[in-house]
Parts: C-alpha cells; structure tokens; sequence
C-alpha cells in the first residue's frame, strides 16, 4: 500500500489549507455571531450569508465536490485514497465541510443518488445537490424502536397503484431543519412478511410533500446546530410517484450498507482533523499558562498526554488510509472490517484528545469561547451516528470467528 499523496493531491492539499487559512479559520467567529444575531432576531433557522458568500470562493479554487468518486456529473471528484487529507483538513473547522460542498448528509444522500437512482432521479436531485443550490436529509432512525438495527423500522411504505403511502416517525435527520432542505431519503418497510433483509426500501420524498411535518428539532448536549440541525419528522400519509423507489422495492438494507461506508469513513477523516486541532490548541495552551512556577508545558503529566495524542493520531490515520485503499481497490464490501474499526477507533481517539484540550484550558475548555466543548459533543454523537460501537464491535468480532 503506497499512501505517498500524488502531485494531484498534494497540489489540493495546498490549495485547501490556503482557502482554510484565508476563509475558514478567520470567519469561525462571524458564523457564529450571524446564528447567534439570527437566535436573538427570533429565527435561528436560516442559511447565514457567510457560508453562501464563501462556496463560489470554493469552486472558483477548485475545490468542490471533491469526495464523490467516479461519477460523470462531478468529474473533479477523488477516490476514498485520494480524499482523505482533503477530507481531514475540512474536518479541522465545523463551518469548512458546507463551503466545500462535502459535507454530511448531503454527501451521502449524492452518493446514493449517484449510485442506486435513475436519470430521472439524478437530474431532479442529484443536480442541485451538486451544485449547492439545496440540502437534503436522510431519514431513517425511530424513536420507538432500537435503530441500531434497521431491521426494526416501523415506518410503511405501501403501494397504491402509481404511488407509495408512507407513515412513520422518524428522527436524528439531519439537516432537515435547514429552508434550503429540499428531498428526504426514507427508508421504511415495503414488506414485513419478506425474507428480514428484503423488507425495507428507500425512496425519495420531497420535503414539502403533504404530510410531512417536521415537529421539532432534537439537541446535542444542548446545541441545536442550527441553521442544520438534527430534526424529528413525522410522516402521514405521505404519497409520491411509484418512480421515487430508489433501486426497486426490497433494496433497502442493500442501499443503506452501500451509503453508510462512505459516510462513515468521511465521518473519521474529520475526526482526525478535530483531533489534530484540538492538539494544537492543548500544546499552544499549555505553552501560554504557568502554575506552580513554572508552564504547564513542562510538567510531567502534560508530555505524557500530548506524546499519547500524537500516538493515537497516528494510528488512525493509517487505519483510515488502509480503509480508504481497501475500498477503493476491493470495494466496500470487502472492506467492511476495516470501516468497522476505524468507526470505533476515530470518534474515541478524537474525544480522548479533546478530553485532555479541555483539561488543558480549565474552565475555558467548557466555554463558549473555544470550540472544545462543541467538538467534544460532535464527537461523542459520532459513537452513536451511522451504528453505535457495539454494533462495529459486533461486525468485527464476527469477521474473526469467522476465519476460525
């Protein structure tokens, strides 16, 4: 395995911490006073000006849709290899992944569209997504059931000559609080006597469609995460044409592991990127504060923290690297093992390090005035978004009583 990054990538590379060091990183704070002037104006729940204003600085520098591989409708974008230091580095600023247009759900959702939808489908949905003109949500945990197995979504979705009626509850869909939110894939039940993983589908379901009501936004360690957010849905009777089946009825499962792989190895690539950060700013912490004579810098403690974050960094990366050039060469199925680990190992190692940042600032660290706690929050979620742990742990062991 050669992670040596091309002359294609290192060439983005730079690019990318240019744009982060010129856009991103000086513009954090606008973008939370713009959502905190929009709170105070009585509507947290709109798109803020500055992430408009930087996406066409993004594609004029080329540096759009990047993590969509093999796909006519965006030529520019990288294999799972290639995208993953592209990927770390928008992870390092909450407010970088939009700018890019790489950002989750959205990507996920375009993958699917790009993988399993029709043409139709594709100039519907798949184009504006593209072009960064409207959001989209996946709906697929429910409170009322252990979603941790999708095998026990309740929510139906029934046949009636040229349309599907759906009903159901749904909830944790992200980026359906957002206006610009536009098109949901749901995945429901077409037919529960089927064979346990030929029961479920997905479809698409335009978000103004009667019967969709989105009945209150869920919050994470108290952040709302707004304009985004993570929103409970409730749909009634919901119809739509026959043709907004993605796949054909009883793809679902089949649909959801194609999705979640990328997805989830994206998620990991960020939190490498969070965790680099937070390590940054724990060693500038620690450099800049004395106690008991002396900086914090110098004391035993913090250059065991510090040498065990640099470690723990390391490892997933490369772990991440074998992941992503599994996936690549053999395809997500074959790497499933290797997606299921980092999944554990990312979201753990970034908190741990987090955890320390924290310690490191005091009572700063739990402020609004760093972005630790936000980022502690994001990264304790993740061991619960797209499978809990458990479940990775599961797949894991199971791959390895089965060489026996």
């Amino acid at each position: 395995m050669d992670f040596a990054y091309s002359t294609k990538v290192e060439e983005l590379r730079k690019r990318l911490l240019t744009f982060m060091d010129e856009h991103i990183y000086p513009n954090e704070h606008r973008f939370h006073e713009e959502i905190a002037s929009n709170r105070a104006a009585g509507n947290a729940w709109i798109p803020t000006r500055l992430i408009e204003e930087l996406k066409p600085k993004a594609q004029a520098a080329g540096l759009w849709n990047l993590f969509l591989p093999r796909s006519q409708r965006a030529p520019e974008g990288l294999n799972n290899l290639e995208y993953a230091p592209l990927c770390e580095i928008m992870g390092r600023s909450h407010i970088a992944p939009e700018v890019f247009n790489c950002n989750a759900p959205d990507t996920g959702n375009m993958e699917t569209i790009e993988r399993y939808g029709s043409e139709e489908q594709k100039d519907a949905w798949l184009e504006p997504l593209l072009k960064g003109k409207i959001r989209s949500a996946f709906l697929m945990t429910e409170p009322d059931v252990a979603s941790s197995d999708a095998t026990n979504i309740q929510c139906s979705i029934r046949r009636e000559g040229d349309e599907y009626v759906i009903n159901g509850n749904k909830w944790w869909s992200s980026g359906a609080g957002d206006p610009r939110c536009a098109i949901y894939i749901v995945m429901g039940k077409t037919d529960p006597d089927a064979p346990r993983h030929s029961q479920q589908s997905m479809i698409l379901i335009p978000a103004n469609s009667p019967g969709v009501k989105v009945t209150r936004s869920l919050s994470i360690f108290g952040y709302d995460d707004a304009p985004h957010g993570h929103m409970q849905v409730i749909l009634d009777n919901v119809r739509v044409p026959a043709s907004n089946i993605l796949l054909g009825e009883g793809r679902g499962f089949e649909i959801a592991q194609g999705r979640l792989g990328p997805g989830r190895i994206h998620h990991c690539m960020r939190s490498i990127g969070v965790a680099e950060r937070a390590l940054e700013s724990m060693c500038k912490r620690l450099k800049e504060r004395v106690a008991f004579g002396k900086p914090l810098s110098e004391q035993g403690v913090w250059h065991e923290r510090i040498a065990e974050s640099r470690c723990m960094i390391d490892q997933a990366r490369l772990l991440t690297l074998k992941a992503a050039y599994t996936m690549d060469v053999a395809g997500n199925k074959v790497a499933k093992a290797e997606i299921a680990m980092i999944k554990v190992i990312a979201p753990n190692m970034a908190g741990k390090i987090i955890d320390w940042a924290i310690q490191a600032h005091g009572g700063g660290g739990v402020s609004q005035d760093f972005d630790l706690a936000y980022n502690y929050a994001w990264q304790r979620i993740l061991r619960l978004a797209d499978g809990p742990d458990e479940v990775h742990r599961a797949a894991i062991a199971k791959i390895e009583l089965g060489k026996m």
